[in-house]
């Protein structure tokens, strides 16, 4: 009965951690997607930083 019960205790944190992973995975593949669709724009920002200029081609 204790070896079922640790397979029991073992699946379950298989599981756990196969439904995290999947969810790490599908952020980055949103946060990836999101950003293929902002090439796009023309409007968007050059730099993240406010301060930093870049040169005109």
């Amino acid at each position: 009965m204790y070896a079922y019960e640790l397979h029991q205790i073992r699946s379950a944190e298989l599981i756990r951690r196969a439904h995290a992973q999947r969810t790490v995975r599908q952020a980055v593949l949103a946060r990836r997607a999101a950003r293929r669709a902002g090439r796009d724009d023309t409007e968007r920002r050059v730099s993240a930083d406010p301060s930093h200029f870049v040169h005109a081609a």
